[in-house]
């Protein structure tokens, strides 16, 4: 049995990833473990990914930090050049930028509601789109990765958050239809949607309220969240050539929390 088998089959050495927002978080650790996988890496921020490159340097990797909103397509467009001025190609991209509002159908106002849409569902079109223009002209067979919710299966409760959940109900339905129009350009499309995650924004008292935190918890399956860490093998195996025939696909990663 060859020694390697597993490495060699997830490795992610010779690509180039781009992870949308980067620069903390969920997108932080995501940029960090594709990096470690062999990944060189460029991040997509709109306040800068300072710490993420150097955690990544740190560890022997290469990264780059490029200030772009992915709303704005000609952003997009200027950092991707960014990215083929320092690395040649693109491979792969994990589109993990987004933005929630916990806010019924009466306190979110409608530039809310477009905002959500906006960041969530449109920005991921948009960086799809452009980064697929540079694989097809690269004739790279790339795999680009959304990041939708579980709340794209689901009402949240208690909280009220209809922009979010539909944006990322879109996000599902955009990334099989990504799929279809990319397929014969060789360009796989998946999604993976994510449970509850304990990042900052979910479990710091500054980002959310604690009788939210404390409505939860009873509700997990599990009895507890998400690390981080818990998405991102699945997110490297869809990148890697592991998975070449995975297309159109989504991997709910909810700890059961739909299931019950």
């Amino acid at each position: 049995m060859k020694e390697n088998f597993i490495q060699d089959l997830f490795s992610l050495e010779g690509k180039v990833a781009l992870v949308t927002g980067g620069g903390r978080g969920i997108g932080q650790v995501i940029a960090r473990d594709l990096a470690r996988a062999g990944a060189d890496i460029a991040i997509f921020s709109r306040s800068g990914a300072a710490e993420s490159v150097k955690l990544i340097e740190g560890e022997g990797g290469k990264a780059m930090d490029i200030i772009a909103d992915c709303t704005k397509e000609d952003q997009v467009r200027a950092g991707i050049q960014k990215i083929l001025a320092e690395y040649g190609h693109l491979d792969v991209v994990v589109n993990n930028a987004g933005v929630c509002y916990h806010k019924d159908i009466f306190e979110a106002t409608v530039e809310e509601f477009r905002e959500c849409l906006d960041i969530n569902l449109t920005g991921e079109y948009i960086v799809a789109r452009e980064a697929a223009r540079v694989m097809i002209e690269k004739n790279i067979a790339g795999s680009i990765i959304n990041i939708a919710s579980m709340s794209a299966y689901i009402a949240n409760v208690p909280q009220r958050q209809v922009a979010y959940n539909a944006s990322k109900a879109g996000v599902i339905h955009m990334t099989k239809s990504l799929a279809v129009e990319l397929v014969e350009h060789h360009i796989r499309v998946n999604s993976i949607s994510p449970g509850y995650v304990a990042t900052p924004m979910s479990i710091d008292p500054n980002f959310v309220e604690p009788e939210l935190l404390a409505a939860w918890e009873p509700l997990f399956p599990m009895h507890r969240m998400a690390k981080p860490e818990e998405l991102v093998g699945a997110i490297i195996w869809l990148a890697s050539d592991a998975s070449h025939y995975a297309n159109g696909t989504d991997i709910l990663i909810d700890g059961l929390y739909t299931a019950v």
